[in-house]
């Protein structure tokens, strides 16, 4: 039985439901194509923490309202002084806000321990792009595409664009899409490596959400552990990498989860998981 329940995220440009242990998290700006802003931004770095660090969540499903997953930052809004404070910050003050709210963007993102999905309706671009690309695992409905973005304002990047990118696509294709801004489509994507798989528009959330619902079901500290092993993999060499991989497992072999996994195998069953 579905079971839902909404999620007050203080504004009504972003909306969060948890069902069946998915946190389902939607950009909801679609007259805007849900580009950042103010008030949605803060929101959705509230929610990357309340809803990873939630034990009655299991996977977090971030997606847009409407035909666009996020075109970034207001570029409209980038000229018009609203905010006279930051305008008066030092240059070392405006470095650090920013770096500031990109830790708690896609860096909190990239940090949490559940499977994270990006389901991409449309456009993803710049910082939004860096949003899904935080993600891991991205699925696009047929008419998305993506763009860095950056060029066309000219700007260099921001929320770990480039390091995202690098390691998706590698440094020729990054170089390629940083610089030119070019549009992708969903299809190009999926051959580069960018998103994990392109669907029929209107079967887009269902998909991403049996996906997620499926994740969200699995054993929660396997799963934990498979992405700690999965980031040290860019970061440390084979061997170290190796030796926390074994220790990791030896940890979960004394877990019930395991012990529950191995006896439905034996049962031919569906296994419950309880994080145990």
């Amino acid at each position: 039985m579905t079971t839902e329940t909404t999620i007050d995220t203080g504004t009504n440009e972003l909306l969060c439901v948890i069902r069946d242990r998915v946190a389902v998290i939607t950009l909801n700006r679609p007259e805007a194509r849900n580009s950042l802003s103010d008030t949605l931004t803060p929101a959705l770095r509230t929610m990357i923490r309340t809803c990873g660090e939630d034990p009655n969540v299991g996977a977090l499903l971030i997606t847009g309202a409407g035909e666009a997953f996020c075109a970034g930052g207001n570029v409209k809004g980038m000229g018009a002084h609203r905010d006279q404070k930051k305008l008066e910050m030092s240059f070392d003050d405006k470095v650090a806000d920013l770096q500031e709210r990109q830790r708690r963007l896609t860096g909190a993102l990239v940090s949490v321990r559940k499977p994270t999905i990006a389901a991409l309706p449309g456009p993803a671009a710049g910082a939004g792009l860096a949003i899904a690309m935080a993600c891991d695992i991205r699925i696009a409905a047929q008419s998305a595409f993506v763009t860095t973005g950056y060029a066309r304002v000219a700007l260099s990047g921001d929320y770990g664009i480039a390091w995202l990118l690098t390691r998706l696509v590698g440094t020729a294709r990054a170089r390629e899409l940083m610089f030119t801004g070019d549009k992708v489509d969903a299809a190009r994507c999926e051959a580069i490596g960018l998103v994990n798989r392109v669907v029929p528009d209107d079967k887009l959330q269902t998909e991403a959400f049996t996906l997620a619902k499926s994740l969200a079901e699995g054993p929660r500290l396997a799963l934990r552990y498979m992405k700690d092993n999965l980031d040290e993999a860019l970061l440390f060499d084979f061997e170290t990498a190796r030796d926390h991989e074994a220790e990791r497992l030896i940890r979960l072999t004394a877990t019930a989860d395991h012990k529950e996994a191995v006896q439905a195998f034996i049962d031919k069953r569906k296994p419950v998981f309880t994080g145990k």
